[in-house]
């Protein structure tokens, strides 16, 4: 025989301590966390005016300026690019300066509020700065690294996400050079920068080759400037890596809904990036005979 439904609804009461149609509350109920206000994200105009004024501010360190030389860039390309050292103190004076000069540091990405109120910098490691331009104007930065995350690369988005009024840095595209029928697509600002010194190609970068959200809109923007062929010239892992492979292939999946054509550079794969060939085999690291 069954349980009595009456004697199994009375059970089931008992159960609720005593408040039908409550679910007792478990002991080790996990609470959510906190929301945290975040600012609505400024415009390129308003993000370009702040970024361009903290770079004045910031100072390049005799080993940035030294691990760039040893890419082949010059003091000039180097002065001209804005790169920049990423302070190591003084986050809230900095973001006190720029305040004092009447930008509004709301909705700039890598800025936010601390507990007692003060805007400060959302800087935790030490690397470079690289803008990420696009027209002229500085979308945002990305920060390469001094040393590699335990989990991750050597590059992070200057960003302020989860901090009081703080706000997301996103995965911009950084064009570098004038529009011009045919450019080169290539992942990370700092490659599209070297690449376009030593070819003067222009190049247009993605922060990293799965970062696509933007780059939809650039091409958009950028075919109905005049630009018909793209050349895609990303670091030579994608022929092992199958995680790299796979965001290749949506990559290609995107330029075949285009109005343009494309293909692809190859090069020597002992060389994984096209600035590292460049420099290394056809420059020889700038020993050409004179």
């Amino acid at each position: 025989m069954g349980i009595p439904r009456d004697q199994v609804l009375e059970d089931v009461s008992a159960k609720l301590d005593g408040r039908p149609g409550q679910y007792p509350v478990s002991k080790n109920r996990v609470e959510s966390p906190p929301v945290i206000p975040q600012a609505k994200l400024a415009s390129l105009e308003d993000r370009s005016k702040v970024y361009e004024s903290l770079l004045s501010k910031l100072s390049l360190a005799p080993d940035h300026r030294e691990n760039l030389l040893q890419r082949g860039l010059t003091d000039e390309a180097i002065q001209r690019l804005g790169y920049k050292s990423t302070p190591v103190i003084g986050y809230h004076a900095l973001a006190q300066s720029l305040i004092d000069e009447g930008h509004n540091l709301f909705g700039i990405p890598g800025f936010y509020r601390d507990e007692d109120g003060r805007w400060t910098m959302a800087v935790y490691r030490r690397g470079i700065l690289i803008p990420g331009r696009y027209h002229g104007k500085i979308q945002g930065f990305q920060i390469r690294l001094d040393k590699k995350m335990k989990k991750g690369g050597k590059f992070l988005t200057f960003s302020s996400t989860d901090k009081l009024d703080g706000v997301q840095g996103e995965n911009w595209c950084h064009l570098v050079g004038p529009v011009r029928e045919q450019i080169l697509l290539i992942e990370g600002y700092m490659k599209a920068d070297i690449v376009n010194h030593f070819t003067g190609q222009t190049v247009l970068a993605i922060p990293g080759v799965t970062s696509l959200n933007h780059l939809e809109r650039a091409l958009h923007d950028l075919t109905s400037l005049g630009v018909r062929h793209v050349m895609t010239c990303f670091d030579m892992d994608y022929l092992k890596n199958w995680h790299v492979e796979h965001a290749y292939c949506n990559l290609i999946e995107l330029l075949a809904k285009q109005n343009l054509t494309f293909g692809t550079y190859l090069w020597a794969p002992d060389y994984n990036g096209l600035d590292d060939y460049i420099w290394e085999f056809c420059l020889n690291k700038g020993n050409l005979p004179k």
